[in-house]
């Protein structure tokens, strides 16, 4: 790592042996996002800007807010694909309201970007 400059996959190392097969994945999970302080950051922010999104969009999506939320916390412990989702469910929200949403958008982006896809 260099810079702002991350990678976040497989490192796979073999040295000798005959047959080798499989890889052991580390899937990192909350606990390697706890280590990125810069994606902590980009959560924290995303958790106020979706706060002052709630007070401007109608009760549906405000409930789905909510309810996508715990997901995106640094420290929840969720699987990669739910936290995918519920960010994926934050920025449609954020999609469909306009300008007023586009801060949102952009977070969500932004961390999408840090997790690798």
């Amino acid at each position: 790592m260099s810079g702002n400059n991350y990678y976040y996959g497989d490192n796979v190392n073999m040295y000798g042996g005959q047959g080798n097969q499989g890889i052991v994945k580390n899937l990192g999970g909350a606990g390697a996002d706890r280590q990125d302080p810069a994606l902590v950051a980009a959560l924290a922010e995303l958790q106020r800007l979706v706060a002052e999104l709630r007070a401007q969009v109608p009760a549906p999506s405000a409930q789905l807010l909510d309810e996508s939320l715990p997901a995106v916390s640094a420290d929840a412990a969720v699987p990669q694909q739910e936290r995918h989702r519920a960010l994926m469910a934050i920025a449609g929200i954020a999609a469909t309201v306009g300008a007023v949403g586009q801060p949102v958008a952009q977070a969500v982006q932004a961390i999408i970007g840090m997790l690798g896809g």
